[in-house]
């Protein structure tokens, strides 16, 4: 069964991050370089929260407010409360999570440090190519008979 420590081994564990004191607009402007749907929000290195497409959408776009007056912190989900994951919880517990929370993005913490971000590609990934090798090993035995 693979985990999230396999999963970071494969993409590694960079992550993009900003401050909660930024503006918006700075922090779309490191998604959308970056071709991300979230950034990490630290401050004074310690996780305060994330900052995601959806919140973008949901809590400037929809409510008619402007990236370029808003501030970062006014419109992440904090932590705590933020859904984390551990290098060593299953893929399986990564979707389970990513379900029931409504989540895409799953910040990686061992230790009180971040070790990394998963998305919910990454998770969908590595779910199929586990279903591919069960598929394999049991067309091989099948035909080994």
């Amino acid at each position: 069964m693979k985990n999230v420590r396999n999963i970071l081994q494969k993409k590694g564990s960079h992550y993009h991050a900003v401050r909660p004191d930024i503006l918006v607009y700075e922090a779309i402007k490191v998604m959308g370089e970056n071709n991300i749907g979230s950034v990490l929000v630290l401050e004074d290195g310690h996780l305060v929260g994330i900052l995601t497409e959806r919140d973008y959408a949901r809590k400037v776009v929809l409510q008619g407010r402007y990236s370029a007056n808003t501030y970062v912190k006014e419109i992440m989900s904090p932590h705590p409360g933020l859904v984390t994951v551990h290098p060593d919880t299953s893929v399986e517990e990564c979707m389970e999570l990513m379900t029931a929370h409504r989540v895409r993005h799953l910040p990686v913490v061992e230790k009180n440090n971040i070790a990394g971000v998963i998305s919910i590609g990454d998770v969908m990934f590595t779910l199929m190519k586990q279903k591919d090798l069960i598929i394999e090993d049991m067309t091989n035995y099948l035909y080994r008979r």
